[in-house]
């Protein structure tokens, strides 16, 4: 994968799970029920984006085309 083609997914891909959590397209789930594993649904929203977006970004590192494959090694 080249570098600018990874870039613009990598940013394409925060920027989407930033924007599902903030206004206007947070009103989507600005309401109190139902209640998904013991929180309202807003709360809800907000720690599956956080969730995404770590899953997103982790599995973008790796992908990462300037990570070297050898760890720990100098």
């Amino acid at each position: 994968m080249s570098k600018k083609r990874f870039y613009t997914i990598y940013i394409s891909v925060t920027c989407i799970t930033f924007l599902m959590t903030i206004f206007p397209i947070f009103e989507i789930a600005n309401r109190a029920e139902p209640i998904i594993i013991g929180l309202p649904f807003n709360f809800f929203w907000v720690v599956m984006w956080i969730v995404i977006t770590f899953l997103a970004v982790l599995t973008l590192y790796f992908k990462d085309p300037d990570v070297d494959e050898g760890w720990g090694e100098e």
